[in-house]
């Protein structure tokens, strides 16, 4: 695969798309210690036959950004949250997490390595990080690794979903995760579980589709690839709260933005036969930041959020206040933003 060029770029219609970039990063853990890591022009990975992560799929991974400022200079956002989340995942399948410290380190070496791929503050788009962690000595017996490369890489990406334009959304007779299983984890399985539901959902002409708790199917659990969050008529945030859905950083941050704008934000059990008391609703994640629902259907019966074809009044100044603090333009709550010279 040829590397792609900087000057090739159309920075305005990117796409949610991967783009082989010139430097990826990479470490490995061997005889129970994490060699030192270092920047690399391989954008492969060769694997033995055997290797843990194709049969007993111990893969955990991240996703973060980094914002290209109007004075040229790099934000990151909450960083250290993505490396405490990829090592609380690693814990959570039984591997080697890779040291935090480490993590912070070899996304600002990606990030300068392949500083003239982070778009122009103008086009809107970002440079999205993909940090993963992969089990890579052999098995045969179910075990787990002894080896695990840590691997990173970089790709300029546009809006992902229909951007701050609102989108249709059913509900899945499928189950995302267990209960007590690894739902709170950001490991491949969740979603390759979640991709029969998501096919369905785009053959029947929908964004996606939302999933409930796998124990009642009664409660909302979160979306295939973003929390969910509605806006009440009183005008409260609300957002689930379950042990079988990821502890979202956009979520962490935007609660933390709606006590600031005084909507009173809660997370809490939201039954579905309440979804009517929503006047807003939205889909919140790194990728999307805030793509808001227009409707839900579930059962024949379509649920419409505010307009179908407008943004909320309240949606919109969440994800205003949010993309200001990423992009610079707005102060940000200390330790929130990481400055790339």
């Amino acid at each position: 695969m040829m590397k792609e060029k900087a000057a090739d770029m159309d920075w305005n219609n990117l796409g949610f798309e991967y783009h082989d970039l010139p430097y990826s990063f990479e470490a490995k853990f061997k005889d129970g210690k994490w060699e030192k890591g270092h920047l690399t022009e391989k954008s492969t990975i060769e694997l033995s036959e055997a290797s843990e992560v194709l049969h007993y799929g111990q893969e955990v991974f991240e996703g973060l950004k980094a914002y290209r400022r109007k004075d040229g200079k790099i934000n990151l956002f909450r960083p250290e949250l993505n490396g405490q989340r990829l090592a609380n995942s690693a814990a959570r399948l039984g591997m080697e997490a890779y040291p935090v410290d480490d993590f912070l380190d070899s996304i600002k070496q990606i990030v300068k390595a392949n500083e003239e791929f982070v778009p122009p503050y103008e086009s809107g788009a970002t440079l999205y990080i993909r940090p993963f962690l992969i089990g890579t000595s052999t098995v045969v017996g179910v075990q787990p690794a002894t080896e695990y490369t840590y691997h990173v890489y970089a790709t300029p990406v546009g809006a992902y979903v229909n951007g701050l334009n609102p989108a249709a959304y059913t509900v899945s007779e499928y189950d995302r995760a267990a209960y007590a299983g690894t739902g709170s984890a950001k490991t491949s399985g969740n979603y390759a579980s979640s991709l029969i539901a998501s096919i369905q959902a785009h053959k029947d002409g929908y964004a996606d589709c939302l999933f409930l708790d796998p124990r009642e199917h009664k409660y909302i659990d979160e979306f295939g690839g973003a929390n969910f969050f509605g806006i009440t008529e009183e005008g409260q945030f609300v957002t689930p709260k379950s042990r079988s859905i990821l502890p979202s950083i956009t979520k962490r941050s935007l609660l933390e933005v709606a006590e600031r704008q005084g909507l009173n934000p809660i997370e809490t059990q939201i039954e579905f036969a309440d979804i009517d008391k929503f006047a807003e609703a939205g889909a919140m994640g790194t990728a999307a930041v805030i793509s808001p629902v227009g409707s839900i259907t579930y059962q024949g019966k379509k649920h419409v959020f505010y307009d179908e074809e407008k943004t909320g009044p309240v949606t919109t100044k969440l994800y205003n206040e949010l993309i200001a603090i990423q992009y610079g333009d707005a102060p940000a709550p200390e330790g929130w933003v990481q400055t790339i010279d």
